[in-house]
Protein backbone atom coordinates (compact mmCIF):
# COMPACT_ATOMS: atom_id res chain seq x y z
CA UNK A 1 0.00 0.00 0.00
CA UNK A 2 1.27 3.68 -1.13
CA UNK A 3 1.53 5.74 1.97
CA UNK A 4 2.18 8.98 0.48
CA UNK A 5 3.45 10.97 3.81
CA UNK A 6 2.97 15.03 4.71
CA UNK A 7 -0.34 15.22 3.67
CA UNK A 8 -2.59 12.55 5.51
CA UNK A 9 -5.28 14.10 7.12
CA UNK A 10 -5.21 11.79 10.13
CA UNK A 11 -1.19 12.74 10.23
CA UNK A 12 -1.87 16.50 10.25
CA UNK A 13 -4.78 16.96 12.81
CA UNK A 14 -1.38 15.98 15.43
CA UNK A 15 1.26 18.24 13.67
CA UNK A 16 -1.78 21.35 13.71
CA UNK A 17 -2.78 20.72 17.43
CA UNK A 18 0.93 21.97 18.22
CA UNK A 19 0.95 24.54 15.89
CA UNK A 20 -2.35 26.06 17.15
CA UNK A 21 -0.40 26.09 21.03
CA UNK A 22 2.32 27.52 19.25
CA UNK A 23 0.85 30.59 17.64
CA UNK A 24 -1.53 31.58 20.56
CA UNK A 25 -5.01 29.36 19.50
CA UNK A 26 -6.71 27.24 22.31
CA UNK A 27 -6.78 23.61 20.67
CA UNK A 28 -8.01 21.42 24.32
CA UNK A 29 -11.23 20.81 22.99
CA UNK A 30 -10.53 19.81 19.77
CA UNK A 31 -7.78 17.77 20.51
CA UNK A 32 -10.34 15.81 23.12
CA UNK A 33 -12.63 14.95 20.19
CA UNK A 34 -9.78 13.85 18.36
CA UNK A 35 -8.49 11.44 21.20
CA UNK A 36 -12.15 10.08 22.13
CA UNK A 37 -12.45 9.31 18.43
CA UNK A 38 -9.48 7.32 19.13
CA UNK A 39 -7.26 9.44 17.36
CA UNK A 40 -3.37 9.42 17.51
CA UNK A 41 -0.65 11.54 17.88
CA UNK A 42 1.62 13.07 15.01
CA UNK A 43 4.21 10.78 14.02
CA UNK A 44 7.05 11.76 15.82
CA UNK A 45 9.75 11.62 12.72
CA UNK A 46 8.28 9.80 9.83
CA UNK A 47 5.72 11.83 7.69
CA UNK A 48 3.12 9.42 7.67
CA UNK A 49 1.73 7.31 10.89
CA UNK A 50 2.09 3.48 9.90
CA UNK A 51 -1.55 2.45 9.23
CA UNK A 52 -4.39 4.49 7.42
CA UNK A 53 -6.58 5.84 9.07
CA UNK A 54 -10.65 4.74 8.93
CA UNK A 55 -12.63 6.69 6.65
CA UNK A 56 -14.51 8.15 9.24
CA UNK A 57 -11.67 8.97 11.42
CA UNK A 58 -9.97 10.54 8.02
CA UNK A 59 -13.14 12.59 7.58
CA UNK A 60 -13.05 13.52 11.53
CA UNK A 61 -9.64 15.05 10.87
CA UNK A 62 -10.72 16.73 8.02
CA UNK A 63 -13.44 18.85 9.88
CA UNK A 64 -11.26 19.40 12.98
CA UNK A 65 -8.11 20.74 10.84
CA UNK A 66 -11.54 23.00 9.89
CA UNK A 67 -12.31 24.39 12.54
CA UNK A 68 -8.50 24.49 14.06
CA UNK A 69 -8.17 27.06 11.02
CA UNK A 70 -11.11 29.07 12.52
CA UNK A 71 -10.00 29.79 16.03
CA UNK A 72 -8.86 32.83 17.07
CA UNK A 73 -4.99 33.71 17.92
CA UNK A 74 -3.93 35.75 20.97
CA UNK A 75 -0.60 36.60 18.66
CA UNK A 76 -1.75 37.59 15.22
CA UNK A 77 -1.42 41.06 16.42
CA UNK A 78 2.54 40.88 16.78
CA UNK A 79 3.05 37.77 14.33
CA UNK A 80 1.80 39.29 10.51
CA UNK A 81 2.72 37.57 7.17
CA UNK A 82 1.48 40.32 5.14
CA UNK A 83 5.33 42.74 4.25
CA UNK A 84 3.13 45.51 4.83
CA UNK A 85 2.38 44.13 8.16
CA UNK A 86 5.56 43.16 9.06
CA UNK A 87 7.74 45.87 7.91
CA UNK A 88 5.20 48.40 10.04
CA UNK A 89 6.09 45.99 13.13
CA UNK A 90 10.03 46.31 11.92
CA UNK A 91 11.50 49.51 13.87
CA UNK A 92 14.80 49.15 12.40
CA UNK A 93 13.60 47.81 8.64
CA UNK A 94 16.41 49.15 6.40
CA UNK A 95 15.94 51.36 4.16
CA UNK A 96 16.24 50.00 0.47
CA UNK A 97 18.76 50.74 -2.27
CA UNK A 98 17.59 53.14 -5.58
CA UNK A 99 20.17 51.12 -7.31
CA UNK A 100 21.48 48.63 -5.10
CA UNK A 101 25.51 48.25 -5.04
CA UNK A 102 26.46 44.72 -6.41
CA UNK A 103 30.36 45.57 -6.49
CA UNK A 104 30.80 43.85 -3.38
CA UNK A 105 29.56 40.79 -4.82
CA UNK A 106 31.36 38.55 -7.02
CA UNK A 107 31.49 35.12 -8.68
CA UNK A 108 34.45 33.71 -6.37
CA UNK A 109 33.03 34.81 -3.20
CA UNK A 110 29.29 33.06 -4.36
CA UNK A 111 31.47 29.77 -5.55
CA UNK A 112 32.66 29.95 -2.02
CA UNK A 113 28.87 30.20 -0.96
CA UNK A 114 27.64 27.45 -3.00
CA UNK A 115 30.46 25.74 -2.11
CA UNK A 116 29.62 25.97 1.70
CA UNK A 117 26.40 25.43 1.03
CA UNK A 118 26.96 22.12 -0.49
CA UNK A 119 29.69 21.06 2.03
CA UNK A 120 27.56 22.04 5.39
CA UNK A 121 24.37 20.23 3.90
CA UNK A 122 26.78 16.74 3.23
CA UNK A 123 28.03 16.97 6.71
CA UNK A 124 24.52 16.99 8.07
CA UNK A 125 23.07 14.64 5.81
CA UNK A 126 24.03 11.46 7.69
CA UNK A 127 22.57 12.36 10.79
CA UNK A 128 19.18 13.96 10.07
CA UNK A 129 16.35 13.07 11.71
CA UNK A 130 18.90 11.31 14.97
CA UNK A 131 18.83 12.63 18.44
CA UNK A 132 21.44 14.84 20.28
CA UNK A 133 22.78 11.68 22.10
CA UNK A 134 23.02 10.24 19.14
CA UNK A 135 24.90 12.05 16.89
CA UNK A 136 27.25 12.85 19.94
CA UNK A 137 27.82 9.11 20.68
CA UNK A 138 28.56 8.22 16.71
CA UNK A 139 31.07 11.05 16.36
CA UNK A 140 32.99 10.53 19.67
CA UNK A 141 33.32 6.54 18.55
CA UNK A 142 35.55 7.75 15.52
CA UNK A 143 37.32 10.95 17.11
CA UNK A 144 35.37 13.41 15.76
CA UNK A 145 34.09 15.09 18.82
CA UNK A 146 33.71 18.09 18.79
CA UNK A 147 33.04 17.63 14.92
CA UNK A 148 35.45 18.53 12.76
CA UNK A 149 35.40 16.95 9.12
CA UNK A 150 32.66 14.72 7.64
CA UNK A 151 31.38 11.72 9.53
CA UNK A 152 32.22 8.14 8.96
CA UNK A 153 31.23 4.88 9.81
CA UNK A 154 34.60 3.10 9.91
CA UNK A 155 35.46 2.54 13.40
CA UNK A 156 32.27 2.94 15.05
CA UNK A 157 30.95 0.00 16.91
CA UNK A 158 28.49 -2.22 15.79
CA UNK A 159 25.86 -2.26 18.78
CA UNK A 160 26.00 1.13 18.05
CA UNK A 161 25.31 1.57 14.98
CA UNK A 162 22.54 -0.90 15.67
CA UNK A 163 20.86 1.50 18.25
CA UNK A 164 21.81 4.60 16.31
CA UNK A 165 21.87 3.94 12.06
CA UNK A 166 22.80 6.47 9.91
CA UNK A 167 20.15 8.10 8.03
CA UNK A 168 19.35 5.23 5.40
CA UNK A 169 18.93 7.64 2.22
CA UNK A 170 22.02 9.32 3.13
CA UNK A 171 24.17 6.89 4.32
CA UNK A 172 25.39 5.90 1.35
CA UNK A 173 26.16 9.28 -0.49
CA UNK A 174 26.89 11.54 2.40
CA UNK A 175 29.79 9.47 4.85
CA UNK A 176 33.57 10.77 4.16
CA UNK A 177 34.22 7.45 2.54
CA UNK A 178 31.19 7.20 0.13
CA UNK A 179 31.23 10.98 -0.98
CA UNK A 180 31.70 10.99 -4.68
CA UNK A 181 30.59 14.75 -5.44
CA UNK A 182 27.43 16.24 -4.23
CA UNK A 183 24.00 14.26 -3.68
CA UNK A 184 20.92 15.70 -4.70
CA UNK A 185 18.88 17.69 -1.72
CA UNK A 186 16.12 19.43 -1.62
CA UNK A 187 18.46 22.16 0.24
CA UNK A 188 20.03 22.66 -3.22
CA UNK A 189 17.36 22.17 -5.09
CA UNK A 190 15.44 25.30 -4.11
CA UNK A 191 18.71 27.85 -4.90
CA UNK A 192 18.32 25.75 -8.12
CA UNK A 193 14.80 26.70 -8.67
CA UNK A 194 15.20 30.37 -7.60
CA UNK A 195 17.68 30.86 -10.26
CA UNK A 196 14.87 29.71 -12.43
CA UNK A 197 12.66 31.64 -10.91
CA UNK A 198 14.92 34.86 -11.12
CA UNK A 199 15.88 33.82 -14.75
CA UNK A 200 12.43 33.75 -15.91
CA UNK A 201 10.67 36.26 -14.33
CA UNK A 202 13.33 38.41 -13.07
CA UNK A 203 13.36 40.21 -9.35
CA UNK A 204 10.26 41.68 -9.75
CA UNK A 205 8.52 37.64 -9.48
CA UNK A 206 5.34 37.33 -7.68
CA UNK A 207 4.18 34.14 -4.75
CA UNK A 208 2.39 32.98 -8.39
CA UNK A 209 5.62 32.80 -10.39
CA UNK A 210 7.18 30.57 -8.08
CA UNK A 211 4.33 28.35 -8.47
CA UNK A 212 4.74 28.30 -11.88
CA UNK A 213 8.15 27.41 -12.15
CA UNK A 214 7.30 24.77 -8.94
CA UNK A 215 4.91 23.16 -11.52
CA UNK A 216 7.14 23.42 -15.00
CA UNK A 217 10.19 22.03 -13.10
CA UNK A 218 9.65 20.47 -9.50
CA UNK A 219 8.81 17.11 -9.26
CA UNK A 220 6.40 16.14 -6.24
CA UNK A 221 7.68 13.60 -4.87
CA UNK A 222 11.28 15.90 -4.25
CA UNK A 223 8.76 18.19 -1.65
CA UNK A 224 8.25 17.28 1.57
CA UNK A 225 6.49 18.92 4.61
CA UNK A 226 4.92 22.33 3.40
CA UNK A 227 5.82 22.39 0.32
CA UNK A 228 4.37 19.11 -0.32
CA UNK A 229 1.32 20.29 1.02
CA UNK A 230 0.92 23.21 -0.73
CA UNK A 231 1.70 21.63 -4.31
CA UNK A 232 -0.77 19.26 -3.36
CA UNK A 233 -3.19 22.52 -2.74
CA UNK A 234 -1.97 23.76 -6.16
CA UNK A 235 -3.06 21.04 -7.91
CA UNK A 236 -6.37 21.15 -6.25
CA UNK A 237 -6.97 24.97 -7.18
CA UNK A 238 -6.36 26.87 -4.75
CA UNK A 239 -3.96 30.28 -4.77
CA UNK A 240 -1.22 31.36 -3.24
CA UNK A 241 -1.51 32.62 -0.21
CA UNK A 242 -4.16 30.36 0.67
CA UNK A 243 -1.77 27.53 -0.56
CA UNK A 244 0.13 27.81 2.61
CA UNK A 245 -2.60 28.07 4.97
CA UNK A 246 -4.68 25.37 4.05
CA UNK A 247 -4.35 22.26 6.02
CA UNK A 248 -0.77 23.13 6.31
CA UNK A 249 0.57 22.19 9.58
CA UNK A 250 3.94 22.74 8.38
CA UNK A 251 3.47 26.49 7.79
CA UNK A 252 6.23 27.59 10.55
CA UNK A 253 8.79 24.65 9.98
CA UNK A 254 12.21 25.20 8.02
CA UNK A 255 11.05 24.76 4.17
CA UNK A 256 11.00 28.88 3.50
CA UNK A 257 14.67 29.15 5.27
CA UNK A 258 16.08 26.34 2.79
CA UNK A 259 14.39 28.88 -0.23
CA UNK A 260 16.12 32.04 0.67
CA UNK A 261 20.13 31.94 -0.19
CA UNK A 262 19.38 32.88 -3.55
CA UNK A 263 17.47 35.67 -2.70
CA UNK A 264 20.18 37.33 -0.25
CA UNK A 265 22.97 36.29 -3.14
CA UNK A 266 21.40 38.33 -5.38
CA UNK A 267 20.63 41.45 -3.07
CA UNK A 268 24.42 42.34 -2.03
CA UNK A 269 24.14 45.08 0.20
CA UNK A 270 20.34 45.36 0.16
CA UNK A 271 18.74 43.38 2.88
CA UNK A 272 15.43 44.93 2.64
CA UNK A 273 14.95 43.89 -0.93
CA UNK A 274 16.41 40.22 -0.29
CA UNK A 275 13.97 39.93 2.52
CA UNK A 276 11.03 40.92 0.33
CA UNK A 277 11.92 38.47 -2.63
CA UNK A 278 12.13 35.76 0.44
CA UNK A 279 8.74 36.67 1.61
CA UNK A 280 7.37 36.22 -1.78
CA UNK A 281 8.51 33.25 -2.08
CA UNK A 282 7.95 31.96 1.22
CA UNK A 283 4.23 32.86 0.89
CA UNK A 284 3.53 30.05 -1.33
CA UNK A 285 4.22 27.79 1.62
CA UNK A 286 4.49 29.50 4.67
CA UNK A 287 2.94 31.88 6.99
CA UNK A 288 4.61 34.14 9.93
CA UNK A 289 7.47 32.96 11.86
CA UNK A 290 8.28 30.43 8.53
CA UNK A 291 8.18 33.00 6.62
CA UNK A 292 10.87 35.75 8.75
CA UNK A 293 12.99 32.66 9.08
CA UNK A 294 13.52 33.25 5.34
CA UNK A 295 13.29 37.18 5.62
CA UNK A 296 16.04 36.88 8.06
CA UNK A 297 18.43 34.69 5.59
CA UNK A 298 17.68 36.45 3.06
CA UNK A 299 19.18 39.88 4.90
CA UNK A 300 21.54 37.80 6.98
CA UNK A 301 23.16 36.43 3.72
CA UNK A 302 22.73 40.14 1.41
CA UNK A 303 24.96 41.31 4.31
CA UNK A 304 27.54 39.24 4.02
CA UNK A 305 27.55 39.22 0.41
CA UNK A 306 29.46 42.27 0.27
CA UNK A 307 32.09 41.27 2.22
CA UNK A 308 32.43 44.12 3.92
CA UNK A 309 30.44 42.90 7.79
CA UNK A 310 31.55 40.54 10.14
CA UNK A 311 29.08 37.36 10.90
CA UNK A 312 27.66 39.33 14.03
CA UNK A 313 26.93 42.67 11.98
CA UNK A 314 25.20 40.30 9.31
CA UNK A 315 23.08 38.44 12.33
CA UNK A 316 21.88 42.13 13.70
CA UNK A 317 20.80 43.07 9.80
CA UNK A 318 18.94 39.98 9.72
CA UNK A 319 16.35 40.84 12.98
CA UNK A 320 16.15 43.95 11.49
CA UNK A 321 13.33 42.50 9.20
CA UNK A 322 11.46 40.48 11.98
CA UNK A 323 8.82 41.95 13.54
CA UNK A 324 10.81 41.84 17.30
CA UNK A 325 7.76 40.79 19.58
CA UNK A 326 7.31 37.59 17.38
CA UNK A 327 8.75 34.11 18.62
CA UNK A 328 11.34 33.72 15.52
CA UNK A 329 13.32 37.06 16.83
CA UNK A 330 12.88 36.10 20.40
CA UNK A 331 14.58 32.78 19.86
CA UNK A 332 17.11 34.30 17.73
CA UNK A 333 18.49 36.78 20.37
CA UNK A 334 18.38 34.40 23.19
CA UNK A 335 20.59 31.80 21.00
CA UNK A 336 22.71 34.87 20.22
CA UNK A 337 23.14 36.00 23.89
CA UNK A 338 24.03 32.00 24.94
CA UNK A 339 26.51 32.06 22.24
CA UNK A 340 28.19 35.42 23.63
CA UNK A 341 27.52 34.22 27.33
CA UNK A 342 29.10 30.87 26.79
CA UNK A 343 32.07 31.94 24.16
CA UNK A 344 34.28 30.48 26.23
CA UNK A 345 33.00 27.51 26.75
CA UNK A 346 31.86 23.86 24.45
CA UNK A 347 29.23 24.96 22.15
CA UNK A 348 27.69 21.76 23.79
CA UNK A 349 26.73 24.09 26.67
CA UNK A 350 24.80 26.54 24.34
CA UNK A 351 23.27 23.20 22.62
CA UNK A 352 22.09 22.42 25.50
CA UNK A 353 20.31 25.01 26.76
CA UNK A 354 18.38 25.47 23.42
CA UNK A 355 16.99 22.02 23.30
CA UNK A 356 16.08 22.83 26.79
CA UNK A 357 14.26 25.51 26.33
CA UNK A 358 12.41 24.47 22.68
CA UNK A 359 12.96 20.40 22.25
CA UNK A 360 10.00 19.62 24.34
CA UNK A 361 7.13 21.85 22.37
CA UNK A 362 9.07 21.92 18.74
CA UNK A 363 9.05 19.37 15.87
CA UNK A 364 12.94 18.96 14.98
CA UNK A 365 11.65 20.39 11.39
CA UNK A 366 9.94 23.68 13.50
CA UNK A 367 11.52 27.38 11.60
CA UNK A 368 12.23 28.62 15.52
CA UNK A 369 14.70 26.41 17.11
CA UNK A 370 16.00 25.73 13.67
CA UNK A 371 16.91 29.56 12.83
CA UNK A 372 18.23 29.96 16.55
CA UNK A 373 20.67 27.09 16.43
CA UNK A 374 21.56 28.27 12.97
CA UNK A 375 22.59 32.23 14.55
CA UNK A 376 24.09 30.48 18.13
CA UNK A 377 26.25 28.59 15.80
CA UNK A 378 28.04 31.17 13.60
CA UNK A 379 28.09 33.83 16.55
CA UNK A 380 30.39 31.41 19.14
CA UNK A 381 32.51 30.43 15.62
CA UNK A 382 32.89 34.02 15.01
CA UNK A 383 31.49 32.90 11.38
CA UNK A 384 34.92 30.89 10.78
CA UNK A 385 33.65 28.31 8.33
CA UNK A 386 34.50 25.04 10.46
CA UNK A 387 33.49 26.34 13.36
CA UNK A 388 29.91 27.24 11.89
CA UNK A 389 28.83 24.23 9.88
CA UNK A 390 30.10 21.79 12.30
CA UNK A 391 28.05 24.02 15.37
CA UNK A 392 25.31 24.21 13.09
CA UNK A 393 25.19 20.13 12.88
CA UNK A 394 26.55 19.30 16.09
CA UNK A 395 23.25 21.10 17.39
CA UNK A 396 20.84 18.66 16.04
CA UNK A 397 17.28 19.08 14.74
CA UNK A 398 17.23 19.35 10.81
CA UNK A 399 20.81 18.60 10.74
CA UNK A 400 21.33 19.07 6.91
CA UNK A 401 19.58 22.05 6.39
CA UNK A 402 21.36 24.38 9.12
CA UNK A 403 24.44 22.98 8.31
CA UNK A 404 23.70 24.35 4.43
CA UNK A 405 22.23 27.85 5.97
CA UNK A 406 25.27 28.12 7.87
CA UNK A 407 28.10 27.11 5.47
CA UNK A 408 26.67 29.63 2.31
CA UNK A 409 26.74 32.35 5.53
CA UNK A 410 30.10 31.64 6.74
CA UNK A 411 31.35 30.83 2.73
CA UNK A 412 30.17 34.03 1.80
CA UNK A 413 32.41 35.65 4.70
CA UNK A 414 35.42 34.14 3.63
CA UNK A 415 35.43 35.30 0.02
CA UNK A 416 36.64 32.78 -1.84
CA UNK A 417 36.61 29.08 -2.46
CA UNK A 418 40.34 28.72 -1.32
CA UNK A 419 39.72 29.89 1.85
CA UNK A 420 37.82 26.95 2.74
CA UNK A 421 39.39 23.81 3.68
CA UNK A 422 40.08 21.58 1.09
CA UNK A 423 38.60 18.96 3.46
CA UNK A 424 35.39 19.88 3.15
CA UNK A 425 35.52 20.80 -1.03
CA UNK A 426 37.56 18.20 -2.40
CA UNK A 427 34.97 15.51 -2.26
CA UNK A 428 32.48 17.79 -3.53
CA UNK A 429 34.29 17.31 -7.19
CA UNK A 430 32.84 20.54 -8.39
CA UNK A 431 29.53 18.22 -8.98
CA UNK A 432 26.09 18.72 -8.17
CA UNK A 433 23.64 15.48 -8.78
CA UNK A 434 19.76 17.55 -8.82
CA UNK A 435 16.61 16.42 -10.42
CA UNK A 436 16.21 19.96 -11.54
CA UNK A 437 16.29 20.10 -15.17
CA UNK A 438 19.14 21.41 -16.95
CA UNK A 439 21.09 21.33 -13.86
CA UNK A 440 22.30 17.70 -13.10
CA UNK A 441 26.47 17.26 -13.03
CA UNK A 442 26.57 21.27 -12.52
CA UNK A 443 29.94 22.41 -11.26
CA UNK A 444 29.99 25.09 -7.94
CA UNK A 445 31.84 27.33 -10.62
CA UNK A 446 29.41 27.39 -13.02
CA UNK A 447 26.12 27.71 -10.52
CA UNK A 448 28.54 31.26 -8.87
CA UNK A 449 28.15 32.70 -12.40
CA UNK A 450 24.74 32.03 -12.82
CA UNK A 451 24.02 33.42 -9.86
CA UNK A 452 26.19 36.58 -10.69
CA UNK A 453 24.46 37.26 -13.88
CA UNK A 454 21.06 37.42 -11.68
CA UNK A 455 23.30 39.43 -9.33
CA UNK A 456 23.77 41.96 -11.62
CA UNK A 457 20.57 42.33 -13.38
CA UNK A 458 18.90 45.71 -12.91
Amino acid sequence: MLRLTWVQPEDLIGHELRQARQDGREPSAVAARWRAAGGLEAPLAAGASPAPASPCLRLLAGDLLDELADLPSTLAEHEPTDLSGIVSRCPDWPPGRTEPSRAGVNVSRLEAAWLGRAAGCLLGKPVEKLPLPAIRALARATGNWPLTTYFTARGVPADLLARHPWNRRSATTSLAENIDGMPEDDDLNYPLLALLLLRRHGRGFTTTDVARVWLDELPAGRTFTAERVAYRNLLSGLEPPLTARHHNPFREWIGALIRADAHGWTNPGDPAAAAAQAHRDATLTHTANGVYAAMFAAAVIATAATGDHDVHACLRAGLTVVPPRSRLARAVRHAVGLAHEHAGAGFDTVVDALHATHAATHHWVHAVPNTALIAAALTHADGDFTGSVCRAVSGGWDTDSNGATAGSIAGLLAGRPDALPERWTAPLKNRLATSVGGFDGSGFDTLARLTHLEASRP
